[in-house]
């Protein structure tokens, strides 16, 4: 059964930035394997499939007015994966050299069944396309139709126990496949967290695709987090390791810079960065400036696990 979401929150079908100016050929031929086990696929979409994924069911949000479109013309390789690298067409350029087969997260920590499992398995969840916006804490956004499953369907299968109160996440940590590692832009490996609320919420997910496509290796490949509610840091990539632990975890950008970069970092329009606004944001491929959503437009779902919470102090 497929978790519909209310249509506020629903990016529109032609705000999907174009998948082919997000795929680097050397990306797919590393990840075309997986394409092949990976068949007919239950989802819900806002754009056609093709490849490896097949669309089943198209959902369009009620009003045509909500959030306007991204011009497709407009769309770029433009992200942030520092481990090839700090600018942004880095990613594309150099992450040729990961090799994400074989691939397998290790899940540990309070749990009842701890396990490690490979990508081959984790291909064999059932999977949903959800087009979803993505906000980076510098000031802009896309939209982007991604492929995998809830987090909490493999949460699950771990048990947590009664201690587990957050759920941490590692990132491959190889500098002879990973360049950008030998930088000191970060204190390696990157590092990530969310407490177990949210890593439970029906939104927050582990991709393995993108665009119908097999998710390439500058997106994170062979499998990210996804949490659309927070900010883009917030959904580590290229995942090797899951700990469910009692006390909030370190994550790296906090421990870089802790003023800068909290904990929650959920998209917050009213609590600026110490160097910029937060107000508006530039959605990649236009000129002009958009008003933030809070909670990048998921609120209706999610603001419920900040009840009572000062989410200025818990930024």
């Amino acid at each position: 059964m497929l978790f519909k979401f209310p249509t506020a929150s629903q990016a529109r079908e032609d705000e999907v930035t174009p998948r082919e100016l997000f795929l680097s050929r050397r990306s797919l031929i590393a990840g075309g394997a997986a394409a092949m086990a990976l068949g007919s696929l239950p989802v819900w979409s806002g754009s056609a499939l093709a490849g490896p994924f097949q669309a089943a069911t198209t959902i369009k949000p009620a009003d045509p007015k909500f959030d306007p479109t991204t011009p497709m013309k407009s769309a770029t390789t433009y992200n942030n994966f520092y481990e090839f690298g700090t600018g942004k067409s880095d990613p594309a350029e150099n992450a040729g050299t990961l090799k994400t087969r074989p691939w397998e997260i290790a899940i540990g920590g309070e749990v009842g069944k701890p396990m490690t499992i490979g990508i081959e398995d984790l291909l064999k969840f059932p999977m949903e396309e959800r087009v979803y916006r993505l906000r980076c804490v510098e000031g802009w956004s896309m939209v982007v139709p991604w492929v995998g499953f809830p987090l909490a369907e493999l949460l699950k299968r771990v048990e947590p126990t009664g201690n587990a109160k957050y759920v941490a996440f590692q990132t491959l940590n190889d500098p002879k496949q990973m360049p950008g590692l030998r930088s000191w832009v970060l204190d390696w490996p990157y590092t990530e967290g969310l407490r177990l609320d949210e890593a439970m919420h029906p939104l927050t997910m582990l991709a393995v695709g993108m665009y119908g496509e097999v998710l390439p290796n500058q997106n994170g490949a062979p499998i990210r987090l996804v949490v659309p509610w927070k900010y883009g840091f917030k959904s580590i990539k290229s995942i090797v390791k899951i700990s469910l632990v009692k006390d909030q975890p370190a994550t790296a950008w906090n421990k870089s810079q802790p003023r800068e970069y909290g904990f929650y970092s959920n998209v917050n329009p009213d609590v600026d960065h110490p160097r910029w606004s937060q107000a508006t944001e530039r959605r990649v491929g236009e000129f002009s400036r958009r008003k933030t959503l809070p909670f990048n437009g998921y609120g209706e779902e999610v603001a419920s696990l900040y009840a009572g919470m000062d989410l200025k102090a818990n930024y």
